[in-house]
């Protein structure tokens, strides 16, 4: 499909949209040794205790020492909600182009995207050197951002903003609507 059979897109949350129950960094925690530490701050953050980068601080710190290339490993296990496949191959035949606006972490949008096949994703980045994380945040990412992030798609892709539509679950989508 060219690009001027594209008569839309839409924007794809991650946490609590394609991956049910606890986050991806909840998840992806688990493996790191800071699980529950983890699930107390992405609480606190659903309550308007924490902001974004509190908690995104909290948990790169976790990622310290974790070498990349172990994190895709254990994403193939992360658990996701039935059909996304086939959403993402109807959106594209129906002129919709599926894109992952998100709050969770680069491995996390990049793997998806991967595996598929979406236009592209948002999100925060971690610092890595040598092939391994090293704790620190590269690049902050909030729900505005993950608004500009589709704005910017959308006039990418030369898109009119009413013909794009966003899927999400939380406060951190609603800068979408």
């Amino acid at each position: 499909m060219s690009s001027s059979d594209q008569v839309g897109a839409v924007f794809l949350d991650v946490d609590g949209t394609l991956v049910p129950g606890a986050s991806s960094s909840v998840f992806l925690a688990g493996f790191l040794g800071h699980r529950e530490e983890l699930a107390e701050a992405e609480d606190a953050y659903a309550a308007g205790v924490l902001d974004n980068r509190q908690v995104s601080e909290l948990d790169a710190a976790g990622w310290a020492g974790a070498p990349e290339e172990r994190v895709r490993g254990w994403l193939a296990g992360l658990p996701l909600v039935a059909g996304i496949a086939e959403t993402v191959s109807w959106c594209r035949r129906n002129g919709l182009v599926p894109v992952l606006a998100t709050l969770a972490w680069s491995p996390v949008g990049g793997y998806l995207a991967d595996r598929f096949g979406f236009h592209s994703f948002s999100g925060p980045q971690l610092e890595t050197a040598g092939g391994r994380f090293t704790g620190r945040v590269a690049r902050h990412f909030d729900e505005y951002d993950k608004r500009d992030f589709a704005i910017a798609q959308a006039r990418e892709l030369q898109l009119d903003l009413r013909l794009c539509a966003a899927v999400g679950d939380s406060r951190s989508d609603l800068p979408l609507s």
